[in-house]
């Protein structure tokens, strides 16, 4: 289920986006959204390059966190989102796909067309990471020692 991809930005920075379970010790039963634990979740991380933004999310506690491919890329959107973020990560609910239309002439109203429901999670919110994993997930960044 790890569906994702990445887009390379002019000033040579990247946007890896990434499609992962959400985990089951988020914070509270769905964490202010719609989202089970186990449920689809779209991670979105702005890092120098690919390997430092799957090193950001392992760091965080998602270890698991493989990019194969380029299969879904950020949409033009979701880079927009991430890269007015202050801390480049973000999360949402993943859209689920609708059912197909029925060929005309096929069971369903209005001579078999059936029509797609919406898809939900494109109206949700991105959030930040903090949100997905819980008020003991993220320590925040680090802070030399005075």
């Amino acid at each position: 289920m790890a569906g994702g991809g990445f887009c390379r930005l002019p000033n040579g920075t990247v946007v890896v986006a990434l499609t992962l379970t959400r985990p089951a010790d988020g914070s509270g039963p769905y964490g202010g959204t719609g989202t089970a634990p186990g449920a689809p979740v779209r991670v979105l991380v702005h890092a120098a390059n690919r390997a430092r933004a799957l090193t950001r999310l392992r760091n965080l506690g998602l270890r698991a966190v493989y990019l194969r491919g380029n299969d879904r890329p950020p949409t033009p959107d979701e880079v927009t989102a991430v890269l007015h973020h202050p801390d480049g990560l973000l999360w949402r609910g993943a859209p689920q796909e609708g059912p197909a239309p029925v060929p005309p002439g096929g069971p369903g109203p209005q001579g078999g067309q059936v029509a797609p429901q919406a898809l939900p999670s494109c109206q949700e919110l991105w959030r930040p990471i903090r949100a997905l994993l819980g008020p003991t997930g993220y320590a925040g960044p680090a802070r030399p020692a005075a």
